[in-house]
């Protein structure tokens, strides 16, 4: 698989314009796992969003933190890596944003019920 992908990366090579071959050469960039693996990453971040059409009810609060803590560990750990991988720290920020509000929509929810709870009738 090494070779095949080595032989795209050099046929590919040949056709990077000249204004991008700093981004194509980079340490972080397109030759590299560590452009790729963000890139796919941003699926966690399309997931949230579509998230946001669900019913705070049906949010599950463990998996929201545990997402919103790595998108913020990982947003900090990507600054300090060499190189800083600012795709990395783009995705985990906005993996960490869309969960914590997530969670406030899902403590909102929380905070509305009871209070329903304790003002309805007995």
């Amino acid at each position: 698989m090494s070779r095949i992908y080595h032989a795209l990366v050099n046929t590919a090579d040949k056709f990077v314009p000249g204004a991008l071959q700093p981004l194509w050469n980079h340490a972080a960039g397109p030759k590299t796992v560590f452009f790729w693996a963000p890139v796919f990453k941003w699926g966690l971040v399309v997931a949230g969003l579509s998230d946001l059409r669900r019913s705070p009810d049906q949010l599950s609060i463990s998996q929201s933190a545990s997402l919103a803590a790595t998108g913020i560990i990982w947003s900090r750990y990507s600054l300090v890596i060499i190189p800083k991988n600012w795709g990395l720290f783009s995705v985990n920020l906005f993996v960490a944003g869309t969960q914590v509000l997530q969670l406030y929509r899902a403590w909102d929810y929380s905070r509305k019920t009871q209070k329903a709870a304790v003002a309805a009738p007995k």
